[in-house]
């Protein structure tokens, strides 16, 4: 990663920790997911209004440290308005580029920040606490609301 890409990283990372987006509950939610791991304490649920198959609302709380935090802040802005049946690629995409599987330039117009989550890759014990967030999300869309998920393996 050259350091350009590590500098936004961590302005990014430090910004959404300080102040995240989208935190808090949400009253009329369909789709309430918690999602928690237990080898490091980070621990978050996920709200969600869907609405005509679109992510209308989303919102999470909870406590993690500031990848985990600044993950689920980028992404409740990520994928607020966008169809439910687009966001599983995202989803993958997300995922394999904090496991260092996919180069984030060739993704930076699609993804914008979610692309400089790449650093999380340098740190491979810290790639559950990127995708926390992610997997909660992925199981709060397929069917597994009012549920927790744990990235325990």
């Amino acid at each position: 990663m050259d350091d350009q890409f590590r500098e936004l990283y961590q302005e990014i990372i430090l910004d959404h920790n300080r102040s995240p987006r989208n935190f808090g509950s949400l009253k009329d939610a369909t789709h309430t997911l918690e999602g928690h791991n237990p080898l490091c304490g980070d621990h978050y649920v996920i709200y969600l209004k869907i609405k005509d198959g679109r992510v209308e609302d989303v919102r999470f709380e909870g406590k993690g440290c500031a990848i985990s935090k600044s993950s689920a802040s980028v992404m409740s802005e990520f994928i607020k308005g966008k169809k439910v049946s687009e966001i599983d690629r995202y989803i993958e995409l997300f995922q394999k580029i904090v496991r260092g599987e996919l180069d984030p330039a060739e993704y930076l117009e699609k993804l914008g920040k979610l692309a400089v989550f790449a650093g999380v890759s340098e740190f491979p014990m810290r790639v559950k606490c990127a995708t926390l967030p992610w997997h909660t999300l992925h199981n709060a869309l397929h069917g597994k609301q009012n549920d927790h998920v744990s990235t325990e393996e």
